[in-house]
């Protein structure tokens, strides 16, 4: 199975400006800044452009342009930079739909506690707004802090009683099972995003857009220990200040037996997978896993990633 490894864009610096600037000058100012960053790692960073260009042939159905890729990476950096003004302003700065909200509404008033399950398509974040309607509810996500930890300490910096519910999931699979069933005990929710293994994760295969990927089963198997509802959500980015955030029943909850588990786990890992699809063919540019998804990087890709596309009419 292939995995995130690209090491975190930018510094502490970096991104202390960014935060700094954005929040001083205002949102409209600061989204001019992201055509120049957005066109810097589009030059400078050859595996995500070449994984960008793969995925989006595949999505698209057709060639792919160098203003396609751009506009993918300027959606990543858009969405990015939204998450500090989600954190710092809640949703004032944004206008959020919200679908499906009856499906999630059900269960939270039954105080079982929800499991949301999600994944690396637009805003995570954009769930922040749910935490503001429903304040009555908490909400705890699993983030792997040492992925991006620059980042996550300046956004933690922003809204610390949001970093002090975060369920850190460098910490290992008991301390974040256990953490997560505490926040289900208490009838909250407990969010995390389930596309993307780490090394060493069991997985299972399962049909993606046209091809075999793999997805790990972690999530999955929390979800049988937890015994609670599982509910989708996707928070969609939709341009501008605009965010769709979608919630799908997905479960009343899951039981995976010992017995059949191979066949329990193709089955339930498959129909997320065609959700994620479903929301990648209606959002193909909202996708944000540039790396090398269905391992089919070989070395022509790789060399042809390489050479920066500056001459390219559509750059």
């Amino acid at each position: 199975m292939s995995h995130w490894q690209q090491r975190e864009g930018g510094g502490f610096f970096a991104i202390w400006l960014l935060r700094t600037v954005s929040l001083g000058l205002g949102r409209r100012v600061a989204r001019l800044l992201l055509w120049p960053i957005a066109l810097y790692f589009f030059l400078r960073r050859a595996n995500e452009r070449a994984a960008s260009r793969l995925y989006l042939a595949r999505v698209l159905g057709r060639d792919v342009t160098h203003r396609d890729v751009f506009h993918h990476i300027h959606m990543f950096a858009a969405t990015l930079l939204d998450r500090m003004f989600f954190l710092a302003r809640g949703e004032r700065d944004f206008q959020v739909e919200v679908e499906g909200l009856p499906a999630l509404d059900r269960w939270i008033d039954a105080r079982r506690g929800v499991l949301l399950l999600g994944s690396h398509q637009g805003s995570f974040e954009a769930l922040r707004a749910l935490g503001q309607r429903r304040p009555d509810v908490p909400l705890r996500v699993v983030l792997d802090k040492q992925k991006t930890p620059a980042l996550t300490t300046l956004l933690e910096a922003l809204a610390p009683e949001v970093g002090a519910a975060v369920i850190d999931a460098s910490l290992g699979g008991t301390s974040v099972a256990l953490a997560m069933a505490e926040g289900a005990a208490e009838g909250g929710m407990v969010a995390l995003l389930a596309d993307r293994g780490h090394r060493l994760e069991a997985s299972r295969t399962v049909p993606f857009i046209g091809t075999p990927a793999s997805f790990p089963v972690g999530p999955w198997l929390l979800a049988s220990a937890l015994k609670i509802p599982v509910v989708l959500c996707f928070g969609i980015y939709l341009g501008g200040n605009r965010y769709r955030l979608i919630f799908e029943a997905f479960s009343d909850g899951i039981d995976i037996a010992r017995a059949n588990r191979a066949e329990a786990l193709d089955a339930i890992v498959g129909r997320y997978a065609a959700r994620i699809e479903h929301y990648c063919r209606v959002y193909p540019f909202n996708w944000f896993n540039f790396y090398d998804f269905w391992q089919e990087m070989d070395g022509a890709h790789a060399q042809a990633a390489a050479t920066p596309p500056v001459q390219h009419a559509d750059a």
